[in-house]
């Protein structure tokens, strides 16, 4: 540390919880920056297994100050809900605190954000996972959001809430969708607000305080920066800046206190919704992706799309979020593969390009691939670089190259202490 900003390099899900998880447990604040309850973070530790949605995933360190940023949007039944799940396996949450500016999701967000997307067809369905994060966010941007802060103020609260609902019931009576009535959601912001009061803070001191003296603070980031609103694959793309960039507005840093970005890698791609996805596998192999990983959506169960490795798409995300060394996780499921491929370049029309091209060319690629040798034995027990088969250092030695970075961690299971740590942020041995 002493600030790390922990971010997805791919398309999401690469197992940013698992890696927040373990670097919480030395640290004094953990920040979630952005996003919603649209994606999981899976931890698996001592208490048990989770797949966290909203709180970050320091919260198993009793030590570890958490904090739900500015940058996030919260739907607070359902936080309720995670907190009551974390409390029923025992954890207190006294650390838990939530940003005052952070922005609230209301009932009628994922009514919208359904109604959108079932009138969508085809190739233009974005995948969303209908938790109402796109029309939260779009509400912000319009000016016409409510955040956790108004919750605890009635007289504000209601103000804000009955000047704003006529537009949002406008466009539910478009979709044909019955109104929301003004005063059952007065009376459901209120409730929310009694029950979350004493966590909603102003979380500028928090911050401010930690880095002035110079304590251990995680800035954790939801999904990847190929979904990332500016520079991931519009429009099928998050409500929110999933990069690097987004971690010093949504928690509430100045860009000079970040010390380290640790980009999120999966030993493969994998990906859930919808757009353009180059190393998309349909066959055998990807099947076996699937089955291994057990890549399945931790938010909606929905299977994820599976593929190998993508350089491009690694090196992109390198530039764009300033990586000073790369977590690859579940490198294990590769174990099985008598032969691996990884992506290197693109071939579009009569090109060959290793540049990351816009959503429309994007999807009309072929990946040129590179073959590498598997390895056919288990990587479940290592715990140093060297108890890694040579195939696999050298096939992780390849990442490193693409992404221009060194390699920090490599994840061989699930669980918190399978974990290859790297003592330098050296991979020149393979």
């Amino acid at each position: 540390m002493p600030v790390t900003a922990v971010v997805g390099a791919q398309w999401g899900d690469e197992g940013k919880g698992r890696v927040v998880d373990y670097l919480a447990q030395r640290a004094d604040l953990v920040v979630r920056f952005q996003g919603g309850d649209n994606a999981g973070h899976t931890v698996v530790n001592s208490v048990g297994e989770f797949a966290l949605h909203m709180i970050p995933s320091g919260v198993f360190n009793p030590e570890t100050t958490c904090v739900v940023g500015a940058g996030t949007v919260v739907n607070p039944a359902n936080l309720l809900d995670e907190m009551q799940t974390l409390h029923d396996a025992g954890l207190a949450l006294d650390n838990l605190f939530l940003a005052r500016r952070a922005h609230v999701v209301l009932p009628q967000h994922p009514q919208l954000d359904a109604l959108a997307e079932a009138a969508r067809s085809g190739d233009d369905k974005i995948g969303t996972t209908k938790r109402g994060i796109g029309p939260a966010y779009a509400d912000k941007a319009a000016r016409i959001g409510i955040r956790l802060g108004d919750l605890t103020r009635p007289a504000w609260l209601e103000r804000r809430l009955r000047q704003t609902l006529p537009a949002r019931n406008r466009a539910l009576a478009e979709f044909g969708a019955p109104p929301i009535d003004a005063d059952a959601l007065v009376a459901q912001c209120l409730a929310w607000g009694e029950a979350l009061r004493g966590r909603i803070v102003d979380t500028v001191p928090l911050l401010r305080d930690a880095v002035r003296d110079r304590k251990r603070v995680l800035l954790e980031g939801q999904l990847g920066v190929m979904r990332d609103l500016d520079w991931g694959i519009y429009p099928f793309v998050t409500s929110s800046n999933p990069a690097a960039g987004g971690a010093y507005s949504g928690a509430g840093l100045p860009p000079r206190a970040i010390d380290t970005v640790l980009g999120v890698v999966k030993a493969y791609s994998t990906a859930v919704g919808g757009g353009p996805f180059p190393c998309e596998l349909t066959d055998a192999a990807g099947e076996q992706l699937r089955a291994v990983g057990k890549e399945y959506g931790a938010t909606t169960g929905r299977p994820r799309r599976c593929g190998w490795f993508d350089g491009v798409s690694i090196s992109y995300a390198a530039w764009l979020n300033g990586f000073t060394a790369l977590a690859v996780t579940k490198l294990d499921v590769l174990d099985g593969f008598e032969e691996i491929k990884l992506c290197t370049g693109y071939r579009l029309g009569g090109e060959v390009i290793d540049r990351l091209p816009d959503t429309a060319d994007l999807a009309h690629v072929e990946p040129i691939y590179e073959t590498w040798p598997g390895w056919m034995t288990s990587t479940r027990d290592a715990r140093t670089w060297h108890e890694l088969p040579k195939a696999a250092r050298s096939y992780l030695h390849r990442i490193a190259e693409l992404a221009d970075a060194p390699i920090r961690y490599v994840s061989v299971g699930p669980g918190r202490s399978e974990l290859v740590v790297l003592d330098t942020y050296e991979v020149s041995g393979r």
